[in-house]
């Protein structure tokens, strides 16, 4: 019985350790595009208030929706793009409720960097927390369920702006932005493996 159950923890541990190794893949990725674009544009995201940050995600999540229910798309972008693209928008939702009121402003790409590093830095504890409790569990989710969710979080969002970004017993804004990056990591992760 002890057997079983330390082979049982070896696997545990060697798949999150897989886990960890392809989250970071991800994201380097994801902050490789954000770091060009923030040479090639600044920080022009640093007008963007959070209902415009979450209406460029829902943007994006509604198209990979399309697309999905479609099999087909008109536009280069595909589907991993869009992902990245969720990913790094939530990235600057989580800097733009660090910083404070949205204001038309450069930072040095360093700055954005170091900013993106903390949030994706709160993202990976939070999953690895979670990835704990959990099991892997997102490991047998669908591509269509990773859009899903992120839709639903944005309707959160939405829904603690309206109530003056006040929460009864639920998470705040920066929660559902922190799960919107890690559906965006997941769904990444298994286009990788080849299983979207």
């Amino acid at each position: 019985m002890h057997r079983l159950k330390d082979i049982e923890t070896t696997k545990a541990g060697e798949l999150m350790t897989q886990t960890n190794q392809q989250y970071d893949q991800a994201i380097e990725r994801c902050r490789d595009i954000f770091l060009k674009k923030t040479k090639d544009y600044g920080t022009a995201w640093r007008v963007l208030r959070t209902i415009s940050v979450v209406d460029q995600i829902f943007i994006k999540a509604l198209r990979i929706r399309t697309i999905q229910g479609l099999n087909t798309q008109k536009i280069g972008d595909d589907i991993p793009s869009e992902f990245a693209g969720i990913l790094n928008y939530g990235v600057i939702g989580l800097i733009q409720l660090e910083l404070g009121n949205s204001a038309v402003e450069d930072l040095p790409v360093e700055e954005a960097r170091r900013l993106y590093d903390k949030a994706v830095e709160l993202a990976k504890t939070t999953m690895q927390d979670k990835n704990h409790d959990y099991g892997e569990a997102w490991r047998e989710m669908s591509q269509q369920s990773f859009a899903d969710l992120i839709l639903m979080k944005l309707m959160r969002i939405k829904q603690i702006l309206n109530n003056d970004g006040k929460t009864l017993i639920s998470e705040g804004i920066d929660a559902n932005y922190v799960d919107i990056i890690n559906y965006s990591v997941f769904a990444l992760i298994l286009v990788g493996e080849g299983k979207h």
